[in-house]
């Protein structure tokens, strides 16, 4: 039995910049603080992740595997060694919480 490739998730067009910013960092910091302990530098992470997400796709990316690449690129330039956290956990975590508000299943990228 092969294993089906998971189809690309197109996110609808990029309506309210400042909105999608603030709701994935708020979203994102939430998820970090939760995954191991409330840390400052969370705050700085979810900050950057929700302006690189926003840039892309102001740019007019909207595909969410094309997304979760750039925030892995762009987030190997950010200072980690104050935290749990990498930017493969960051993308992955922007991933989750993306398909979550989608009402996508993660396990199985099926609605």
């Amino acid at each position: 039995m092969a294993a089906e490739p998971i189809p690309p998730i197109t996110l609808p067009p990029i309506q309210d910049p400042s909105q999608e910013e603030q709701w994935l960092r708020q979203a994102l910091q939430t998820w970090l603080d939760q995954e191991f302990i409330p840390e400052s530098i969370n705050q700085n992470i979810a900050q950057r992740a929700a302006q690189i997400f926003v840039r892309q796709r102001l740019e007019g990316e909207n595909d969410l595997g094309s997304l979760v690449i750039a925030i892995v690129t762009e987030m190997q330039a950010f200072d980690f060694r104050e935290t749990f956290f990498s930017e493969f956990a960051v993308a992955n975590a922007v991933s989750d919480l993306i398909l979550d508000s989608l009402g996508i299943d993660r396990c199985c990228g099926q609605e």
